[in-house]
């Protein structure tokens, strides 16, 4: 519940009309896509929406492509674009046992192709944003591209 202050200076209850009139600014979407990822996966979801964007979409299709989540979909609710991500489990366990991100909005984190590290001694990835597009880190120093750490997952 939010007071708010009235020009005489009494208070008066909010409901909810203040919260239309918020501008709702988000400063690292990548991040807010892997909390809802791992949030989903602590509370055994099977799915989990997140706004759409090319950058994510493309993320999603990398760690679709090597395992760590099921199918994902667009899906256009009320007017906006969404992300349905079905995530993977083996058991209860599920399939993504952590992931953190490395560069941010803060701090860029940018490696040369010979300096990218491998994520748990390969048993993980990196996902890389390189001047030809994201990548994982294998792919990168295959190619020889170096560029942006977006995010570790193991």
């Amino acid at each position: 519940m939010q007071v708010l202050l009235q020009g005489n200076g009494q208070s008066r209850f909010n409901t909810g009309s203040y919260k239309e009139q918020l501008v709702n600014t988000m400063t690292d979407p990548i991040t807010d896509m892997l909390n809802r990822i791992r949030n989903a996966q602590a509370a055994q979801l099977t799915t989990v929406d997140v706004p759409f964007s090319k950058f994510k979409n493309e993320i999603a299709r990398i760690l679709e492509r090597k395992g760590f989540i099921g199918k994902i979909e667009k899906k256009q609710k009320k007017a906006k674009d969404t992300l349905e991500i079905t995530l993977k489990y083996d058991g209860k366990e599920g399939a993504i046992s952590g992931m953190r991100k490395v560069s941010k909005p803060g701090q860029r984190i940018y490696h040369d192709h010979f300096t990218i590290n491998r994520v748990k001694g390969g048993y993980g990835l990196s996902v890389v944003s390189t001047s030809k597009g994201i990548m994982t880190d294998s792919e990168a120093r295959r190619e020889k591209l170096g560029g942006e750490i977006i995010l570790e997952i193991w």
